[in-house]
Formats: structure tokens, C-alpha cells, sequence
């Protein structure tokens, strides 16, 4: 699965859209999904919750490891994807879709890639 081309992504491998009404959706990159390997817990911000670019705002637990979950936004948390929180799994199988973590009203970015500069970082043979 390649990245798809219409998100930005961080360096601590987490995916965002662009901002519609002023509100991104947050998840974690299946580059990321692959290495952690079959999540069973995950811990996210709550809605309300006020969020900061490059900081830990919620954790995901594998069969592998712990792993912080970073934003790479500023700002408050409007939504948090319950079915993700119901089958933890959804973060494995479908990140880009079914498996989105939260949503953010968002005040700033951090610093973000472009798909092409993440799949470098992450496949730097590609």
C-alpha cells in the first residue's frame, strides 16, 4: 500500500488532512501499523482535550511494544474514532480509512511531509 498522495504525513509516522472547516483528521501510517504489528490497546486524546504539535497526546499498545502517539497539530480535539476504540485492529487493517484516530480543530501545524518525502524517509531505496 503505498502512501496515498493527498495526506500529509510526520516523521513520527502519523498521517493528516488538510483541514476542512478548519478540522484535520489524525491517524498513524501503515508503515507505522506494520512495525508496531497487531495493536490491542489504544490510548487517545478525549474530545475537548487540547492537543500540541509534536507532543504526546495518546499511546498504541502491540503485541510488539508500547508507542507514543504524537499530534502534529495544535488544537482541540472535536471527535475521537469510536470504531477504533471498539476493534482495535481497524488501525492495522484499514489505517487511511476505517482506522483514523481523532480530529482536531486545528490552530497550527507542526512540521509535515509530503508523500513523497515520507516514503524517502521511510523506503529510502524507493
Amino acid at each position: 500500500m503505498s502512501n496515498p498522495q493527498h495526506l500529509q504525513y510526520t516523521e513520527e509516522h502519523e498521517w493528516l488532512t488538510a483541514a476542512v472547516d478548519g478540522v484535520s483528521t489524525i491517524g498513524i501510517t501503515k508503515h507505522a501499523a506494520d512495525a508496531l504489528g497487531d495493536i490491542v490497546y489504544v490510548q487517545l486524546p478525549e474530545v475537548g482535550d487540547t492537543v500540541e504539535a509534536g507532543e504526546t497526546c495518546g499511546e498504541l499498545e502491540s503485541t510488539k511494544s508500547v508507542s507514543d502517539l504524537y499530534s502534529p497539530v495544535t488544537g482541540e480535539v472535536v471527535e475521537v474514532n469510536e470504531a477504533v476504540a471498539d476493534d482495535n485492529s481497524l488501525v492495522n487493517s484499514d489505517p487511511f480509512e476505517g482506522g483514523w484516530l481523532f480530529k482536531v480543530r486545528v490552530e497550527s501545524t507542526g512540521k509535515v511531509l509530503t508523500a513523497d518525502e515520507y516514503t524517502a524517509l521511510t523506503n529510502p531505496s524507493a
